[in-house]
């Protein structure tokens, strides 16, 4: 798998639709595509984030799978933002239905912690969903994320994993 790192060339394509998003990242790109939880709002939040330039690398990275020729967009991970004052950042992760169950999730949740901790200010990486996504928890504890409490908003939980435990 290839995480390649948004810019708003790219973001900027796939919001024109999946032929010129094709174009941009030289990739298959499924007639299902976008995953869940990334539509066009998650997209433009992601340009303006991707206009300030100390965001580079903290915003969305989309996964290719290298089992194809060309390689395939199978889905979006990503950061919601730098870290913040306490040296906290939060990750998320969406993957095309037909590639689920395959590890990928797992495996680029791996590589944005790995990411994350090696930059000195940070100190955790969180995520959250929701209770009953089963899958979605199994990846974050495979990566070392513990239950930590309540979710940002009504009904989510969240995970997080500190610096040196992982």
């Amino acid at each position: 798998m290839v995480l390649v790192a948004a810019t708003t060339d790219l973001v900027t394509a796939d919001l024109e639709g999946r032929a010129a998003f094709a174009e941009a990242i030289n990739a298959e790109v499924p007639e299902n595509w976008p995953p869940e939880l990334y539509e066009s709002t998650a997209m433009r939040w992601s340009l303006r984030q991707l206009e300030d330039s100390a965001e580079h690398g903290w915003s969305f990275w989309y996964l290719l799978s290298k089992k194809s020729d060309p390689p395939r967009v199978i889905g979006i991970c990503g950061f919601k933002g730098k870290p913040d004052g306490d040296g906290s950042v939060e990750i998320g992760y969406s993957i095309l239905e037909q590639f689920r169950v395959q590890g990928y999730a797992t495996e680029a949740v791996a590589r944005l912690v790995v990411w994350a901790f090696s930059h000195q200010n940070v100190t955790e990486v969180s995520a959250e969903t929701l209770p009953h996504l089963k899958q979605s928890i199994r990846v974050m504890e495979k990566n070392g994320l513990v239950f930590s409490g309540k979710g940002s908003e009504y009904g989510v939980v969240r995970y997080a994993v500190k610096k040196g435990s992982f």
